[in-house]
């Protein structure tokens, strides 16, 4: 096999434990490989160990047992190449939109030696983001000042600015409403239809996984481990209405029978 074709992550039979050995089991045994450039969502029941899967990842915990590479190296700590977005936007209310977006570039050490010399070079380049994500013209506006989908806008941004090689969602549309929620699913397709970093999407949400991902993996029941692979042979770029068509449903069907049938166990 050659290096393209190895794993950008690669988890062999890794277990994780909250409060040391004798705590709380999020994960157990499990395993998984993604490719450079592949979007991967992972679906399960709540509790599954499927946020901790991504703190695994970023470096954020270390494993019990079992091997954690990123990028052909072992994980002993925080990454930095890793874009980050979660559930509660967290931007900074004392900060403008702007600003916010920002952020990675003042305190990533590639960028941060000279984000003085190269400011006005970086706002532009926030400022270009943001427009593509529909924010034109609120910049200057502070978190409080948005709705909930234009923060969530505004937090993939700030996760993209720097040109992470990997990028992490934690259920980025699972506070907002229906609506707003497909319209970004819309903006992330094309954000990484542009880019094409490598995206670990955790949800709840099946039909999300579907329309964005190239592979859903689902994790059991805790303490959580990888009980199926299934890939994504929609065309993309993917529209809203290839949600209802019988292929799309008929998935969406298996991997709730999946998810439920491990839950009876």
């Amino acid at each position: 096999m050659g290096l393209e074709q190895d794993p950008i992550i690669d988890l062999q039979n890794v277990t994780m434990s909250y409060g040391g050995p004798d705590g709380v089991v999020a994960l157990a045994d499990a395993s998984l490989q993604i490719q450079k450039g592949e979007f991967v969502a992972v679906v399960g029941p709540s509790g599954c160990g499927k946020s901790s899967l991504l703190k695994l990842i970023s470096g954020l915990h270390p494993p019990q047992s079992g091997s954690v590479k990123v990028a052909g190296a072992s994980v002993t700590g925080p990454l930095k190449i890793c874009g980050m977005a979660f559930q509660n936007s967290m931007l900074l209310p004392w900060r403008t939109a702007i600003d916010n977006v920002l952020l990675p570039l003042e305190i990533v050490d590639t960028h941060a030696s000279h984000f003085r010399q190269k400011r006005d070079e970086y706002r532009k380049l926030a400022s270009d983001l943001l427009g593509t994500v529909g924010l034109s013209g609120f910049e200057q506006k502070y978190s409080w000042q948005l709705s909930g989908g234009m923060q969530q806008r505004a937090s993939l941004c700030r996760a993209l600015i720097h040109a992470p090689e990997l990028l992490l969602l934690d259920e980025p549309f699972g506070a907002l409403d229906p609506f707003t929620r497909e319209d970004l699913w819309d903006v992330l397709q094309a954000l990484w239809l542009e880019r094409h970093p490598t995206v670990i999407l955790v949800t709840h949400d099946l039909r999300e996984a579907i329309f964005l991902a190239d592979t859903v993996y689902v994790i059991s029941h805790r303490p959580g481990r990888v009980i199926s692979k299934t890939s994504i042979d929609f065309r993309r770029p993917r529209q809203l209405e290839d949600t209802y068509a019988s292929k799309f449903i008929d998935l969406s069907h298996s991997l709730r029978q999946q998810i439920g049938h491990d839950k009876r166990r």
